[in-house]
């Protein structure tokens, strides 16, 4: 039992996930302590939020930001440092919860880290179970660290999910927003800019989760995360679109019940779900109101348009490392096509080579799942130079 203020640290404050942490702690501040705060290249963000809440330790991923920092910070007292080793630090620092919210796989070896120390993790960093479900499972069951999922959908899955009787769960379904393409053809698809790709039309996300939501990708992801998240195999994991973003999730019951998370379509409430577990808190969100949004509707996700949801089934069945290639090919894909350097349509097409291209391993360790990103990282880059935009 926690007495006092929470210790916390926030990894990946300046990201949409990591401002609405902050957006919490602040308006409740006796009631934390925060330990440290990591920025990725948003210095002028992370030394605002630093005066703000007065961390132990404020962070820069890129070393050229350090400077700046350290100046910003200058006579606050703050402990500032700079690198992906200060990162995988802050990580290590004695805070009793952490969100992990860096983006992509680069958020993998500083949450592994504060799992190694039996934190409670608010995770909404999917790539870390993506990439490395095994080694993270393995390594909570070690170190006795709480992971509570921080995606909307998995939070709901969480709150719903009857742990103590999960042969009784007959499916677990994954709701989606189907992205702002979901009614688009298939010509109209390939002309798709990283403008039209980042404007989500529910969510408020960052480039790269916002362009994974366009191609259906994100559920791809999250769908492995469930796997690994709530120990189901893939058959017993569906998918439904539901545009209005109400329905978070839901889960099939051997009895015939089935039991949904509703909600606004707001991140703060499932992190506020974490950060309070295992009680509530209050959270500053629009409440749901059903008689205002009067209908809600649902269709099935259309797997020849959104090929991307099949190859995250085709990566989970296979297994071994191969999740970690599909998921490092997409960071590259989605990258590439944010420096308008691939098209939309591309994204996936590149993802299924690199599938191809690289064969996949039991990994042993972390060293293992690193050395499978990297080879698809290259691999889907040489590839991508054939692809003509």
């Amino acid at each position: 039992m926690v007495s006092g203020p929470l210790s916390v640290t926030v990894l990946g404050s300046t990201g949409s996930i990591g401002m609405n942490t902050i957006d919490l702690l602040v308006r409740d501040p006796s009631a934390y302590r925060v330990e440290a705060l990591v920025a990725g290249r948003n210095v002028e963000r992370l030394i605002e939020q630093a005066k703000a809440l007065r961390p132990s330790l404020a962070v820069m991923a890129d070393p050229e930001f350090y400077g700046a920092l350290k100046d910003g910070l200058s006579g606050t007292g703050i402990e500032v440092a700079a690198g992906d080793e200060a990162v995988i630090e802050a990580a290590a620092r004695p805070a009793q919860w952490v969100m992990a919210a860096i983006v992509g796989a680069a958020g993998l070896k500083p949450t592994l880290k504060a799992i190694e120390r039996g934190a409670v993790i608010g995770l909404a960093n999917k790539e870390t179970l993506v990439s490395a479900g095994d080694v993270v499972t393995r390594a909570v069951k070690t170190s006795k660290a709480t992971i509570i999922p921080v995606d909307s959908e998995h939070s709901a899955i969480f709150q719903v999910l009857d742990f103590l009787q999960l042969d009784k769960v007959e499916k677990i379904i994954l709701t989606a927003s189907g992205g702002p393409f979901r009614t688009m053809g298939g010509n109209e698809m390939a002309r798709v800019t990283p403008k039209q790709a980042v404007a989500h039309p529910n969510w408020s996300m960052g480039a790269k989760i916002s362009v994974d939501s366009a191609t259906m990708m994100n559920k791809g992801l999250e769908l492995i995360e469930a796997h690994h998240l709530f120990a189901m195999p893939e058959e017993k994991i569906d998918i439904l679109v539901h545009p209005q973003s109400v329905i978070h999730s839901l889960v099939a019951y051997v009895d015939g019940s089935v039991l949904a998370q509703l909600g606004t379509p707001d991140m703060r409430t499932p992190i506020a779900y974490a950060l309070g577990w295992p009680k509530r808190i209050q959270a500053p969100v629009p409440r749901l109101n059903l008689a205002e949004i009067a209908t809600l509707t649902f269709e099935r996700p259309d797997a020849k348009r959104f090929p991307a949801l099949e190859l995250a089934r085709a990566a989970l069945r296979r297994g071994g490392t191969m999740p970690t290639i599909l998921n490092a090919a997409n960071e590259v894909a989605v990258g590439l096509f944010l420096e308008h350097r691939l098209g939309f349509l591309d994204i996936a097409r590149l993802v299924a080579a690199t599938m191809e291209a690289v064969n996949a391993s039991e990994p042993g360790g972390l060293e293992d799942v690193l050395a499978a990103d990297a080879e698809a990282r290259a691999v889907a880059g040489r590839i991508a130079k054939s692809y003509a935009v």
